[in-house]
């Protein structure tokens, strides 16, 4: 049997070449599979971002609904402050007719309603003071309680759900000095 020639005269590669072709498929072939893999990693982080993407959306939507109301309570919490206000004159003037019961009705009834939403009183009075539910708007001098008491409410706060919609204003005890 002849080798083939090719047109120069010289004998073909097919034979001798081989081994670099088989090399060089294998290089590529591994290529490919690295960048087949590096693609599949790819997809599969951008798969986790997406679903953590998703889940973070319906986090926030939920805490949106869950707090949809907020704007509208704190735009009630003058209303509900004149309220007190009205009630607490009518008791130091000894009123305890029909108009002071209706005012007290109006309040329990705004209060009941902010209550179906989320919206509490914050409960202060006597309470350790707390500077993420209290602001300190004085202090004063006692010994009926220990240091940093709430010894008096001077306008209600207010939480929604678990947040401070209104921190409470409030006095605060310290050692008589």
């Amino acid at each position: 049997m002849t080798e083939p020639k090719t047109t120069n005269g010289a004998k073909s590669s097919a034979t001798e070449g081989a081994p670099d072709d088989v090399a060089a498929l294998r290089a590529r072939a591994e290529a490919a599979e690295k960048a087949s893999d590096d693609l599949k990693a790819l997809v599969a982080r951008t798969q986790a971002d997406f679903e953590n993407y998703q889940k973070r959306q319906q986090r926030e939507l939920a805490s949106e609904r869950r707090f949809a109301q907020a704007p509208l309570a704190g735009d009630l919490l003058p209303a509900l402050d004149n309220l007190d206000r009205a009630i607490g004159a009518a008791q130091k003037a000894g009123d305890k007719g029909m108009l002071a019961q209706g005012v007290a009705m109006v309040q329990a009834q705004l209060l009941d309603a902010l209550r179906r939403h989320g919206v509490t009183r914050i409960d202060a009075e006597g309470k350790p003071f707390d500077p993420n539910l209290h602001q300190a708007v004085m202090q004063q001098p006692t010994q009926d309680h220990p240091p940093s008491t709430v010894v008096q409410v001077l306008e209600q706060g207010y939480l929604i759900h678990d947040r401070v919609l209104r921190p409470a204003r409030v006095a605060v005890s310290v050692a008589p000095g």
